[in-house]
């Protein structure tokens, strides 16, 4: 139960996260969205750090959670690219969908097949998802070209999820430093190679620092829900964040919720209870 509840607090502050980059990535190139966000992150670690002790991991743990890092930071800023392009409430979901099957793939060879019941309950999960991702006015097979950022997005989230996992078996925010401290000297790095500004403008700096607090609480609880239960649970229930993305684009940006949709929050919320009898 413990995994589960923070498998669904690292969807809640990970759809936030998500809905407020694709937001400022409107008006913003998501590149430096990311860099902001993944700074803000880097600086509530620390903070947390401070309060909270944990030893030095070894050289292995910073090589794994760099190259997670790498392949996250790549889904994050294609996703907040395809967030600011098209309608959120298809783009996540669809993110979501790749970023779930691969852990579960990955689970069933390392840690065995899960529970009868828990394997219904990713079905309902992966079902949800991609009916979630569902609109009135076209079909995914007509929209590919739009789909293809979404899908490239969640294929890095769900190597992401792999080797974050594997980092953060004994340790909680280390591995999550590593990472920051990976992606944003190489962000740094992109912009002055391409001599464009580093940072937004002044204006999205609150909006843009609340995101990233709110993608540094996901992955906190991400891996909190991985050290206790299984990889495919953890990465399943995170893999939800499209449920509070579309529902924040309801209310701040009017997008409608179909019938679809909503029976794939339903879905969802079926597939959560089945993954903790």
């Amino acid at each position: 139960m413990l995994s589960i509840l923070f498998g669904l607090l690292s969807a809640l502050t990970w759809g936030g996260g998500d809905f407020i980059g694709g937001l400022a990535s409107r008006s913003e190139k998501a590149v430096r969205v990311v860099t902001l966000a993944e700074i803000a992150g880097l600086v509530l670690l620390v903070v947390l750090k401070l309060f909270i002790p944990e030893p030095m991991p070894p050289i292995q743990v910073w090589l794994v959670s760099g190259l997670a890092s790498l392949l996250g930071t790549a889904g994050i800023i294609m996703l907040w690219v395809a967030l600011s392009r098209g309608q959120m409430s298809i783009a996540a979901p669809v993110s979501a969908l790749m970023a779930a099957i691969i852990p579960v793939i990955v689970s069933s060879f390392t840690e065995g097949f899960p529970g009868p019941l828990t394997a219904v309950g990713f079905v309902f999960a992966l079902v949800s998802i991609w009916l979630i991702s569902q609109d009135e006015k076209s079909t995914h097979l007509e929209r590919l070209g739009d789909l293809s950022l979404p899908l490239l997005s969640g294929v890095g989230f769900g190597l992401y999820f792999v080797l974050m996992h594997s980092a953060s078996e004994n340790y909680t925010l280390w591995p999550l430093i590593a990472a920051r401290a990976t992606s944003i000297p190489l962000l740094i790095a992109y912009a002055l190679i391409t001599r464009q500004p580093a940072l937004p403008k002044r204006p999205l700096w609150p909006l843009v620092s609340l995101g990233g607090v709110l993608d540094i609480g996901g992955n906190i609880f991400y891996v909190l829900a991985g050290q206790v239960g299984r990889l495919d649970v953890a990465a399943v229930l995170g893999s939800l964040y499209p449920a509070s993305t579309v529902i924040l684009a309801a209310i701040f940006l009017k997008e409608r919720i179909n019938r679809t949709q909503t029976i794939g929050v339903v879905t969802a919320l079926l597939a959560i209870v089945l993954m903790s009898l």
